[in-house]
């Protein structure tokens, strides 16, 4: 059987429908590339070319004049395109250049986290910079802020070019193989209210500047008050006060509150504080507790910000009596009083003995504090007490702290502290069955009760001090009341 396939009419007709096709795109083709703008309203006399077959199957082209309508720029650039894909399309070939090949290839995006050890220059080379590029970025970036601040946790945004973008000057020798383009720029935020950026000038891409940023941040007066039921801590969680704020005001009490023993279900707080919004009304950063109020077993405890001719600011009663007092009872925030003084159980050992401390059990690595001013006497591992310092006060005072995971930074012999200064860690070294505090309080050489010993008062304020404190609680116990009112919230901020 013959293939019709095969037949000299079909390979006629095949061919002169392929050359029809072809004459009829590179018509459209010229024509398209020789038009004008249609806002010229400009018309040409232009040959417009016929094919036709003959009878005798020979083709007959005939030249017509005619008027030709000529199309906008942005249709051309169109129907250009479609001319192109089409007659890819119709040979069946594959196009070697799309629209994101002749679009400029977007930039490549990087976050990295700054952990211990690292610095700025290995973060940046194992990120795809080079030691240049790295360097030259680091330069710039010291005339706004100092690389030796970058802390750990610190999270750092880069930007890099695509290796395939055509406006990258490509160096001579590559430093090394990789698979960005020149880092373009680097952004962090050191804290809430500032932006760190360096990044190439336009057109340079080994030329960087730093700038810095300032987000304005808005400061408003806030009020939480609540009943504890269980803790202190659930209480304050519960209407939302911010976890620095809770430390302030359990730090500026711990002189006079046993937090484990006085505590009870039915007390209640209040707190006044700080709070700095950020463009968007969020809660950016807290600052300075001006006020706090704990209500135990119907006495009312309360304590105000304020600034002597001293200099040295503090919190005082409603009398002018400073609640910081010679000794800390509790060295430790967010602690639980695990075992307390007096005869015990060891529990190591198996039989009664005497307790001559507290001890305060809290997740390992918890920051211990100097209970007050003083000189470190040793800060060493010490027998059963594993990592221990002891401190030398004021008065006959002395302080121990045992079990440690280990020291704070510069915490050795004959080094003066100051109170509240963190001079280790919890742990659970020695003779001890999990991480705790081991603390003592020694008087005259002789351990006593750190829970229930008379603890030196601290400064009480006389005269203009006197006078000066009982106008700023005046002016405190005003926005207390005001804040009690929602719509005047809004209206309270510092001058």
């Amino acid at each position: 059987m013959k293939n019709r396939f095969h037949t000299p009419t079909f390979m006629v007709n095949a061919a002169l429908g392929g050359s029809l096709s072809i004459l009829a795109l590179g018509g459209i083709y010229f024509w398209l590339s020789s038009s004008t703008p249609i806002e010229e309203q400009v018309t040409n006399q232009s040959k417009a070319a016929s094919v036709e077959m003959g009878k005798d199957g020979s083709i007959i082209a005939n030249a017509n004049t005619q008027e030709i309508t000529v199309a906008s720029p942005e249709v051309v650039a169109t129907l250009k395109t479609d001319l192109l894909t089409s007659e890819y399309i119709a040979v069946g070939a594959v196009p070697t250049e799309t629209a994101a090949d002749i679009l400029e290839p977007s930039d490549i995006e990087k976050m990295v986290t700054v952990s211990h050890g690292d610095t700025l220059m290995s973060l940046l080379v194992a990120a795809g910079a080079t030691r240049s590029e790295a360097h030259g970025a680091i330069t710039a970036l010291t005339d706004v802020y100092s690389p030796r601040k970058i802390r750990p946790g610190l999270d750092i945004a880069l930007t890099f070019a695509h290796p395939s973008d055509p406006t990258v000057k490509k160096p001579v020798v590559e430093e090394k193989e990789r698979d960005v383009g020149p880092l373009r720029a680097m952004q962090f935020q050191p804290s809430v209210e500032r932006i760190v950026k360096v990044s190439t000038t336009e057109g340079e891409d080994s030329t960087y500047i730093a700038e810095e940023i300032q987000r304005p941040l808005t400061m408003k007066m806030a009020r939480s008050a609540n009943e504890i039921t269980s803790s202190l801590y659930l209480a304050a969680t519960n209407v939302d006060v911010p976890n620095d704020i809770m430390i302030k005001m359990i730090r500026a009490y711990s002189f006079d509150v046993d937090f484990q023993r006085e505590i009870q279900k039915g007390d209640s707080f209040e707190v006044v504080y700080e709070a700095y919004y950020d463009e968007d009304g969020n809660l950016a950063r807290t600052g300075d507790m001006l006020y706090g109020k704990l209500n135990l077993s119907g006495d009312d405890l309360q304590l105000y910000r304020f600034t002597p001719s001293s200099g040295f600011t503090d919190y005082f009663n409603e009398k002018g009596q400073s609640a910081k007092k010679a000794l800390m009872r509790t060295p430790v925030d967010g602690a639980r009083l695990s075992s307390r003084f007096g005869k015990r159980k060891h529990p190591v050992l198996g039989y009664t003995k005497m307790h001559k401390g507290v001890d305060f059990a809290a997740p390992r690595g918890t920051p211990i504090y100097a209970a007050g001013d003083g000189v470190i006497l040793r800060a060493n591992r010490f027998s059963s007490f594993g990592n221990y310092v002891k401190i030398r006060h004021h008065s006959g005072y002395e302080t121990a702290y045992a079990h440690m995971k280990g020291f704070a930074k510069g915490i050795r012999k004959s080094k003066r502290v100051r109170q509240g200064q963190v001079i280790g860690y919890v742990g659970t070294t020695g003779r001890s069955t999990g991480p705790h505090l081991h603390y003592e309080v020694l008087f005259n050489g002789r351990q006593v009760n750190p829970l229930g010993v008379k603890l030196p008062a601290g400064e009480k304020l006389k005269k203009a001090d006197l006078k000066k404190f009982k106008g700023e609680k005046a002016k405190i116990n005003k926005m207390i009341k005001d804040l009690k009112h929602p719509a005047a919230i809004a209206k309270l901020e510092t001058n």
